[in-house]
């Protein structure tokens, strides 16, 4: 039955989706999702300090998905975006120690999108392996501007590469294929080449999906005191949460100016643009206000997972103001994007993808929706523990219960702040999710092909900065063996640099 059901839904999108191809040209695609903010951290979603106005017009402009989910932290979910599948089947169980890296079988959502035609750039956050096969421009990304590592700057030990002593402010950013030294403000870098390059794609009239996944409002909260200023003194604000609401309403500011070009250019009618509003739960300003929900990033709760998601598309038909509350997810991104681009996936993608398209719902919120069920899972367990950590941080949901660590049963329906444990009344729902949630962790075991990674031993993405600009870690253990010396000229130093070399050896 079920998969007679399945194959009804399958007709019934690719007739959605020949509908959708006959009423407006292939569009244009902005994807642009802000690190660590939550569900709450906007003012049209009730936050009472956080600064929003673009977004906040957005919201009108578009269809808000409420019951929307990502990964409880920042490389999974960027890995089942990019895939269309949970992000352990990508081997992504992490976001250090190698585990971040996606399994290079994985076929991306821009190599997707290349079969028809589409160039791709990504503006930001990468965050899915260091090495040269696991980088962007590797993966499908036509043109590449980003951060190395998980936060600009972040320093703690097995943390992924960025540039050493790297900062939001003047950063150094990897740019096709080397890096480059910037002044200005990582956020504002980031938009501000991806509307220099749409505006050659457009001009070109080819069709682009631009991917801007930011730093902000990731920590280390480092932003000019201009844009955080405003927040101090607010009640319950420390300077650390106000600099974080700071990033967020620049975020805010740079979202607007993307979207004024779109008009000025022509192309704002037929570009689907897609805020999801983080990349996991909330942070820096859950204390302030979490939209009532329970945990934030880095829980299997509600609050570890809900994110807004906002899609605008005039031309497309997708209705203005409008929202759904369809169980929906991250994953479901690459098959909508493949049927409303009109791409053949093969039968090996086909494999791959186990999100559902959202065509349905976009056309009208209230279309039928499969039931479904989503698992979160946070992972980041101590190496060669996975199997202990079967049941831990983990939560199996459904349109309407939650299990969370195979120990607790929320009604959503009726207590969306999980306050309530109703796992003794609801033997049957429980039985029901621990059998999906029993093959699922089945399923994923033979994909969890970063388990027993040995890291190099010095991080690629540093090793190429130092190559690039001098200094490295053996540069003043180096300088104290054989220092300069006044008068040395430039025979000395030549004789000083082969001295040093042997000593290397």
């Amino acid at each position: 039955m079920k998969r007679i059901l399945m194959l009804v839904c399958a007709a019934v999108w690719a007739a959605l989706g020949n509908v959708y191809a006959a009423e407006a040209p292939r569009p244009n695609i902005i994807l642009v999702m802000p690190d660590d903010v939550g569900y709450g951290d906007y003012a049209c979603l009730g936050n009472p300090i956080m600064r929003t106005p673009v977004v906040d017009a957005f919201k009108k402009e578009a269809l808000l998905f409420t019951q929307f989910h990502v990964s409880p932290t920042c490389s999974p979910c960027r890995s089942a975006l990019m895939s269309g599948r949970h992000e352990f089947k990508n081997g992504v169980t992490h976001t250090i120690l190698e585990r971040e890296r996606m399994s290079l079988k994985t076929f991306t959502l821009p190599q997707m999108l290349k079969t028809v035609g589409y160039t791709s750039g990504i503006f930001g956050k990468w965050h899915l392996g260091d090495e040269e096969a696991y980088r962007p421009e590797s993966r499908g990304f036509d043109e590449v501007y980003i951060h190395g590592g998980g936060g600009i700057g972040q320093t703690y030990p097995g943390s992924c590469g960025d540039a050493p002593g790297n900062t939001n402010i003047d950063p150094a950013l990897w740019h096709n294929g080397k890096f480059e030294k910037t002044k200005g403000y990582s956020t504002d870098l980031f938009f501000a080449q991806a509307i220099k390059w749409m505006d050659a794609k457009r001009a070109a009239r080819q069709p682009f999906f631009a991917y801007i996944p930011l730093n902000a409002a990731h920590g280390p909260h480092v932003v000019p005191t201009e844009y955080y200023q405003q927040y101090l003194g607010k009640p319950g604000v420390s300077e650390d949460t106000a600099k974080f609401c700071g990033m967020v309403e620049n975020i805010d500011t740079n979202f607007g100016v993307l979207l004024g070009k779109l008009k000025e250019w022509g192309i704002a009618d037929n570009t689907l643009v897609i805020y999801i509003g983080g990349d996991n739960g909330g942070t820096a300003c859950v204390k302030i206000f979490n939209a009532g929900m329970k945990g934030g990033k880095g829980t299997p709760y509600q609050g570890g997972t809900r994110a807004a998601a906002f899609f605008r598309w005039p031309a497309g038909g997708i209705p203005a103001g409008a929202e759904c509350d369809a169980l929906s997810a991250h994953l479901d991104l690459y098959p909508t994007l493949a049927q409303l681009t009109g791409a053949t996936l093969s039968d090996e993608v086909k494999q791959q993808v186990e999100g559902l398209s959202l065509l349905p719902v976009l056309k009208n919120p209230k279309a039928a929706w499969a039931e479904r069920t989503l698992v979160h899972h946070v992972g980041r367990w101590t190496h060669g523990r996975a199997a202990e950590s079967k049941y831990k941080k983990c939560a199996i949901q459904n349109s309407r219960f939650t299990l969370v660590d195979n120990s607790e049963l929320y009604d959503l329906k009726a207590d969306p702040g999980e306050t309530k444990n109703v796992i003794a009344g609801h033997p049957e729902v429980v039985a029901s999710l621990r059998a999906v949630y029993e093959k699922w962790w089945s399923d994923v075991q033979p994909l969890l092909v970063n388990e027993n990674v040995v890291a190099p031993k010095m991080n690629p993405m540093k090793e190429l900065y130092w190559k690039q600009f001098g200094g490295g870690p053996n540069a003043a253990l180096l300088k104290r063996m054989d220092p300069a010396k006044p008068g040395d000229g430039e025979e000395g130093k030549a004789s000083r640099k082969e001295r040093r070399k042997k000593a290397v050896k």
